[in-house]
């Protein structure tokens, strides 16, 4: 690991890097940028810390009421009716899946967008691997009267055909990415590309916890209403703090909202439910990764401007990672989730494809809620180890399972998943 302000070499970006000590979580996190990017970095910082951080001119008074009327904040903590009965514990459910746009991703989409106004900018340029953060982007700016520009992997506008519209809908341009294999880890390296081009007028929103200081330190502070909530809630509904918190583990916006307030509350075992994939292997042949858990299998490296955990291979390159639910797509994982486990906070744990699509299904059998698939993974560590989570369990449902509908009856066809309803209607098609 290179000193800070030496050169670092090439990221998994390539291009020359260059390393800041600001943002770290232990030795995690930075900003490992390209030297264009520093000014853009510097100015963000300085916004976080006097709005974010600061409340300057009443801007978190803003957002807390905008995410109220426009977002639907608070979300409920239902209990799990069923899924309590089922496993003789006491599970409840924090819906994110009803905010406004169907996912947890709003609350940074509208905070970003709306930083940005503060700023002086004049247009939105986003990532999205399931749409759901490019569908709330796009719905944020369209709000706040900002132009905005996502750009979308290939591969996942071929499986998130409604969100690709929904973001149409709200007046955004879609942008298709075609390098690599077409998800959200080239996504994200064609916006940077975009910002380091347009640095003057244009802010990058950020979709998850990742990438160079402040973003990882931001989004979880957006996010961070999610454990907020949850926490006063659980009091309110059962006196006392849950034994157990688990939410899945993508790039980790959801993990480290659902997390952040319970992190200094050591009777609270929290759990980063990870995409198992089909295979915990790494094909080295072949730099594919049959997966997408970096915290329980990755390494450390640099990817789109942080130190974190990686899917990679022993020559420090950038392996394609794998998951049925598109969100869970990254070879990465947030510096501060790195951190965290490393610590022994946070226990990462996984879930395999077929586990996933029953989880999907259970919920909606037995619950009435159709997850995203995100969602599913970690709904299926519930079920495969509730016994293990204590008395009183909260679940992050951080989606709905709208857009995943497609992809679930593909995989459900090809599969054979217990509890799935007759697909024999979806042989030929929709």
């Amino acid at each position: 690991m290179s000193s800070e302000g030496e050169r670092s070499g090439t990221g998994g970006d390539g291009g020359e890097w260059i390393a800041a000590g600001d943002g770290k979580f232990g030795r995690y996190g930075g900003q490992y940028v390209p030297e264009a990017l520093m000014p853009a970095i510097e100015e963000l910082t300085d916004a976080y810390e006097r709005y974010v951080l600061n409340n300057e001119d009443g801007f978190m008074d803003e957002f807390r009421r905008r995410i109220r009327e426009f977002g639907g904040r608070p979300t409920p903590l239902q209990r799990a009716d069923r899924l309590s009965e089922r496993y003789d514990t006491e599970v409840y459910l924090k819906r994110e899946d009803l905010l406004h746009g169907g996912a947890h991703k709003l609350n940074n989409a509208l905070g970003q967008v709306l930083l940005a106004k503060y700023m002086g900018k004049e247009r939105i340029i986003a990532e999205t691997g399931a749409g759901q953060h490019g569908t709330a982007t796009a719905m944020a700016a369209a709000h706040l009267d900002m132009p905005c520009e996502v750009y979308m992997g290939e591969r996942d506008i071929n499986r998130q055909r409604p969100n690709v519209f929904r973001m149409k809908i709200n007046g955004s341009e879609v942008t298709p990415v075609t390098t690599g294999r077409g998800t959200l880890k080239e996504a994200i390296s064609e916006t940077m590309r975009d910002w380091a081009t347009n640095v003057e007028d244009t802010h990058y929103v950020i979709g998850s916890v990742v990438g160079p200081h402040p973003f990882p330190k931001m989004v979880r502070d957006f996010q961070a209403l999610i454990s907020e909530e949850a926490r006063e809630q659980a009091i309110e509904r059962t006196g006392d703090l849950p034994d157990s918190v688990v939410a899945c583990a993508g790039g980790g916006s959801n993990t480290m909202g659902a997390f952040h307030e319970f992190v200094g509350d050591g009777s609270v075992d929290l759990f980063a439910v990870e995409a198992g994939g089909s295979s915990l292997a790494v094909d080295e042949e072949e730099g594919v990764a049959p997966n997408s858990a970096s915290l329980s299998t990755g390494s450390e490296g640099v990817l789109h401007g942080a130190r974190t955990k990686l899917l990679q291979d022993h020559d420090g390159q950038i392996v394609e990672s794998h998951s049925v639910s598109s969100g869970l797509d990254y070879a990465g994982v947030g510096p501060e989730l790195a951190y965290l486990v490393d610590e022994g906070r946070v226990t990462p744990v996984n879930v395999d494809d077929d586990a996933a699509i029953e989880g999907f299904h259970r919920l909606s059998q037995e619950e009435g809620i159709i997850p995203a698939l995100e969602s599913a993974h970690a709904l299926a560590y519930l079920h495969e180890q509730h016994e293990e989570l204590g008395e009183v369990t909260v679940v992050n449902v951080s989606g709905r399972g709208d857009k995943d509908l497609e992809s679930v009856i593909e995989e459900t066809t090809r599969r054979d998943v217990p509890n799935a309803p007759d697909m024999s209607m979806f042989e030929g098609g929709l």
